[in-house]
């Protein structure tokens, strides 16, 4: 994209920023304290003080004016330092390759260590070095680096590797190499990374390294078996984790272009300058990611706890099912009325399946943000003991090191949710202005999408402002 708001970045985004860190150190200091959680996608729970009311108001708020002052930014070079491709870093064209042959090898190895830790490693998941790389080194830390450094999982992508090379070998000398059926999109992406979070919260992989590794086999099976059959289209289309990375890459302020050189950029500003218009399924996904990153905090809250209690005798995996395609689908719907109330405020003859795909991208930072705020001080306070098994994964101490959040962390995670709506907020605001004409029109395109940025904000804040029930890594 061109058209970009750097101007806006510096100076809106230095007041918003302000506010947040505001509002978050008087959660702590002057009000009294609801619960809210740093949530994991399996691990340990822990409570932080922060206020309710002003969790919620609050955060809806900032996104507001965080609108309103991206209004007073209209200008063309203004906007389109926001969306630049960045400063290139040179020189680096042979470390890079080197890079790529070690990060492969690397992942593979990981694959490895995960299964077979997981079969024949320590049975207690805090203990066992496959269920700490998964939760604490893979899906929460490197996560994290792909969305706040630059995405690597194409390269450390071991099903990516090993799907490569069976099929180099395999798929022309026993006919298996397909075109990727168009008919199918990106919906298999979708089911499937609603079905593995549903299936985390149903399931003790956190706590059972044997199911862990069950699981870890049966999606490697598959995912490679897609890889020989439908080349990269599968990673492309229908991997639910591929694309879960791809889309965090571009939110990701380092990107590796395609002659393997480096360059430097705005965070964000990837999204803003994709020219890619998302089709439904896409747009689907993108919306699933950001509703299972609620999700996922939302099943550990003391309130979700109830629903539960109150639909018994109906098993918890059908109410977390249920639960899971629901909360999808009012995200969605949400999102797509919010497109079709733009179309008509803007007074364009653009269909409306074509603005959902244009602002689509502008939801990657609110999932960023929630991520950000379940995960860090889950890694923080994991990484010792990922550090302690690592070092001896056969004898493992039996009560690893666990730091302890402090008591101040809980206004820090309210930033990093409202900081990534405001992002959000950036990105869409880039995004209009490269699609519609003039000054009014762009803005009026934004309305729908602000009104609904600042129900998922309030959502979301709620969900972390939850008191939660006790959970353990293992």
């Amino acid at each position: 994209m061109s058209r970009r708001a750097a101007g806006a970045v510096r100076a809106g985004g230095r007041r918003g920023a302000v506010w947040t860190a505001a509002l978050a150190v008087a959660s702590v200091a002057f009000s009294t304290p609801a619960l809210a959680h740093a949530g994991s996608l399996a691990g340990s729970l822990r409570s932080v003080p922060a206020p309710f009311w002003l969790v919620v108001v609050s955060g809806g708020g900032v996104v507001c004016v965080s609108f309103l002052l991206s209004a007073f930014v209209t200008d063309d070079e203004t906007l389109d330092a926001f969306g630049r491709a960045g400063v290139r870093i040179g020189g680096l064209a042979g470390g890079v390759a080197t890079a790529a042959a070690a990060l492969r090898l690397l992942g593979v190895a990981a694959l490895v260590l995960v299964v077979a830790f997981g079969l024949f490693g320590p049975p207690v998941g805090i203990a066992n070095l496959g269920v700490l790389l998964v939760w604490v080194g893979w899906w929460a830390g490197f996560t994290m680096v792909t969305y706040l450094v630059g995405n690597a999982w194409p390269l450390v992508n071991p099903w990516r590797t090993l799907g490569a090379a069976l099929r180099g070998r395999l798929g022309s000398d026993w006919g298996l190499s397909r075109p990727y059926p168009d008919r199918l999109g990106s919906w298999p992406s979708v089911a499937g990374l609603l079905g593995l979070v549903w299936l985390e919260v149903v399931s003790p992989l956190a706590a059972d390294p044997r199911a862990l590794a069950v699981v870890v086999v049966a999606y490697s099976l598959g995912t490679i078996g897609g890889a020989v059959v439908y080349g990269d289209a599968w990673f492309r289309r229908a991997d639910p984790v591929a694309r879960v990375f791809r889309l965090y890459g571009l939110l990701a302020p380092v990107r590796r272009g395609d002659d393997g050189g480096l360059s430097i950029s705005v965070p964000g500003a990837g999204l803003a300058r994709t020219r890619e218009r998302l089709g439904a399924d896409d747009v689907a996904f993108v919306v699933a990611l950001l509703w299972v990153t609620t999700f996922d905090g939302l099943v550990v809250t003391v309130a979700w706890g109830r629903v539960l209690d109150a639909a018994a005798p109906v098993p918890a995996w059908l109410v977390n099912l249920v639960g899971i395609v629901a909360g999808f689908l009012v995200f969605l719907g949400g999102y797509r009325l919010a497109a079709r109330v733009a179309r008509g405020t803007a007074d364009t003859y653009v269909t409306v399946g074509f603005v959902a795909g244009w602002f689509a991208p502008a939801l990657v930072p609110i999932a960023a943000g929630y991520h950000l705020a379940h995960f860090l001080g889950y890694v923080v306070g994991l990484a010792p003991a990922l550090v302690a098994v690592a070092a001896s994964p056969l004898s493992p101490p039996a009560n690893p090191s666990v730091l302890a959040a402090p008591a101040w962390f809980g206004g820090l995670q309210l930033a990093f949710v409202v900081l990534g709506h405001l992002l959000s907020v950036w990105v869409a605001h880039a995004r209009a202005f490269d699609l519609f004409p003039g000054r009014l029109q762009p803005l009026r395109s934004e309305y729908p999408f602000v009104a609904v940025t600042v129900c998922y904000t309030m959502a979301s804040l709620w969900v972390v402002a939850q008191p939660t029930v006790g959970g353990v890594a293992g």
